[in-house]
């Protein structure tokens, strides 16, 4: 794509594109300000839509943020710019999350450019998958290029072995049964839920009865039950694996920085993955309580704390789900 004038329908494009990312229920956390005297964009968190229960500490909410982060970046370079990224520029106003200068267009044997563009036709392709995957195993040159892909954002993916997914999975078990048995996270997980058609399809935000995904009849995946007990008219069962194949996130520090590190290798991994021909979806049900996030990680590891749990394989890519109007949550000035 030829390099374009910094418009405003340029960058409510880049915006769009942005915002494709996943997020913690698909809250949506986000907001952006596009300054036209330094052709920067500012990324700033959205508190309103924090989840008290679930993250209390915004770690979920931050990755969601640097999910969208990653994306106006690919977009950026797709569109012919490079990209110049700083965390956490004020210190005092720790919503500002990022800023992103495009100060000059990409020039041929930009590293940089290059090495981002290419992703760009998987962010409007990537899918949450609430499906069953099947059991073919997924390449090591795959698992290894996925494992480079975080590691090039300054996080560690790494394929647990066998002893390790059974713990996962009864962790996630166990948060299962904590948060049906917990008022609060019930409540909240119903607000962010869409089971009426109406609802389901007018809401910009949420997760609509139509990604749902089938109720599972057996298998062990881990997917989260969007539904709890509440009936779904014309919801299917399905088997699901009984080995999913996982991957864990993580960085070797646990503040601010290292979930907006995490958040965007967690996005290039998606988007690498998907142009790979992977399925995926995310599971952080044991990383929401806190005593059971620590027994996540495997103890031979060096990789300090769990960010996410990425289930990968072969299957339906899951339907698209919701977003704001780019007008709700872009300002330029």
């Amino acid at each position: 794509m030829s390099v374009r004038e910094l418009d405003t329908t340029t960058v409510t494009a880049l915006v769009e594109d942005a915002v494709a990312a996943p997020s913690m229920h698909n809250a949506q956390p986000w907001r952006f300000r596009f300054l036209r005297g330094d052709s920067t964009f500012q990324v700033y968190s959205d508190l309103e839509r924090a989840m008290p229960r679930a993250d209390p500490t915004t770690r979920g909410l931050h990755l969601g943020c640097a999910a969208a982060l990653f994306n106006l970046r690919v977009a950026a370079a797709h569109a012919g710019w490079a990209p110049d990224t700083e965390l956490l520029p004020d210190p005092a106003d720790p919503r500002l999350l990022a800023v992103v200068r495009l100060s000059s267009p990409a020039l041929p044997g930009n590293g940089l450019a290059e090495d981002l563009a290419p992703l760009y036709p998987a962010i409007r392709r990537r899918r949450t998958s609430r499906h069953p995957f099947s059991d073919e195993a997924i390449p090591p040159a795959i698992k290894d290029a996925l494992s480079a892909a975080a590691l090039l954002e300054g996080a560690r993916l790494a394929f647990p072995d066998i002893w390790h997914v059974h713990t996962l999975l009864d962790l996630v078990h166990d948060a299962e049964g904590r948060d049906a048995m917990d008022a609060a996270a019930s409540e909240e997980l119903r607000h962010w839920t869409r089971v009426d058609t109406g609802a389901a399809e007018t809401a910009g935000d949420g997760v609509p009865a139509y990604a749902f995904g089938p109720r599972k009849r057996h298998g062990r995946a881990p997917v989260r039950d969007f539904a709890g007990r509440r009936p779904v008219p014309g919801r299917e069962t399905a088997a699901f694996e009984n080995a999913p194949q996982l991957a864990i996130l993580g960085t070797v520090d646990d503040r601010p920085r290292d979930w907006l590190l995490a958040g965007q290798a967690m996005e290039r991994v998606l988007l690498e993955a998907t142009l790979d021909g992977l399925a995926t979806s995310l599971t952080s049900q044991a990383l929401e309580w806190p005593e059971l996030r620590w027994t996540v990680r495997d103890p031979r590891s060096a990789m300090g704390f769990i960010q996410m749990v990425l289930r990968l394989g072969y299957g339906p890519a899951g339907p698209g789900t919701p977003r704001r109007p780019v007008h709700e949550v872009l300002d330029i000035e």
